[in-house]
């Protein structure tokens, strides 16, 4: 299967560059995987579609301020210098904590990155040195800093907005789901904005459970895919964890006949790399690096709620693998016709039976 098999033509002009107001106004396209039809809802009909005693599987991952700008020191003991000559500016994209102070970073530009070089931020109030160059190119970098490291990033990092979004972001919550709970993320699971407090409490009222799941996201899964064969495409692990009380519950809804309805790729993600052959749940931490595409087959999901994705995206072949090519493909087309809003601030899909 080729990446090319995923392509579609996507205007520029439908990336949104800003949330919207109310998070629950956007659109929503549902499609019935059954017969193909599809509908054209608000988000906040979600509702609808949702059934008494269902499990809506929703990721409380936060998102940190995890890009750091900041100058690179020379190579030397003692006293900070100036950096390696004009313009070295050095850009870190924090992705994933490995220990205490030490993270796995992409570094921009790399070549200003090489193992035993120093980056200061915030005139030394955080350091980095780079221990090691990893194969993919990231950076494994050790930070030096007095105080607590969250409260220093909180000061000096910036949301890591997606680079196709050119809009400052004015308030950087809009950037997080109203139920975002455990910092880890560098970038947001952006199904799950959408949701208001409100429309969660309305959803538990019709007998809704909801389970949360963690997965952090890491930039693995919106990295375009290079390769012409899909399965040379190495996808990057990412933490998770399933705590006891909420894979019960997607063990009684399943036992009772009902659905588990994923909102968003990263909770797809989390369930189908903790579940059983027979759908069951188990409580589990842990690293996955799992990649779904055409041909998978689910063992938990029964539905999923997700945003619009890029062309020749591992998220586009996901959804490819729940519905199939040919429908995605099509109700992109007709997303594209009617003017939804695509990625991180757009409109939403349903895909149900």
């Amino acid at each position: 299967m080729k990446t090319s098999d995923f392509y579609f033509d996507l205007p520029k002009e439908l990336i949104a560059q800003d949330p919207l107001e109310d998070r629950s106004s956007s659109r929503l396209l549902v499609v019935h995987r059954q017969d193909g039809r599809l509908e054209h809802k608000h988000f906040s009909d979600v509702i609808d579609y949702l059934n008494p005693g269902d499990c809506l599987v929703i990721n409380d991952t936060k998102v940190i301020p995890a890009r750091l700008i900041g100058e690179r020191l020379h190579k030397t003991d003692g006293p900070f210098r100036e950096p390696d000559g004009p313009g070295a500016k050095i850009e870190l994209l924090l992705l994933k904590r490995l220990t205490d102070n030490r993270w796995e970073c992409l570094a921009k530009p790399g070549k200003r990155c090489k193992e035993g070089d120093r980056v200061s931020f915030g005139d030394g109030l955080l350091v980095a040195t780079v221990t090691e160059v990893l194969p993919d190119g990231n950076r494994i970098v050790s930070f030096s800093y007095d105080g607590i490291f969250e409260e220093i990033l909180d000061k000096l990092g910036q949301m890591p907005l997606p680079p196709y979004i050119t809009h400052e972001l004015k308030d950087r919550n809009r950037y997080q789901t109203v139920y975002a709970k455990y910092e880890g993320s560098a970038a947001a699971p952006t199904a799950g904005l959408h949701f208001t407090k409100e429309l969660l409490s309305k959803i538990e009222a019709k007998g809704i459970q909801i389970a949360h799941v963690t997965l952090h996201v890491g930039l693995g899964t919106f990295r375009p895919v290079k390769e012409e064969e899909i399965l040379d495409h190495q996808m990057h692990t990412e933490w998770y964890q399933v705590r006891p009380e909420d894979a019960e519950k997607m063990n009684a809804a399943k036992a009772a006949g009902h659905r588990v309805i994923c909102v968003g790729t990263t909770s797809c993600r989390t369930v189908e790399s903790v579940g059983a052959e027979d759908g069951t749940m188990r409580a589990e931490s842990g690293d996955t690096s799992i990649f779904i595409y055409p041909g998978y087959r689910f063992k938990v999901m029964d539905g999923l709620i997700t945003n619009f994705h890029l062309p020749e995206s591992t998220l586009v072949m996901l959804v490819s693998a729940y519905a199939s090519r040919e429908l995605v493909l099509s109700a992109y087309e007709e997303a594209v016709r009617q003017k939804y809003r695509f990625f991180s601030f757009g409109d939403a899909c349903l895909f149900v039976d």
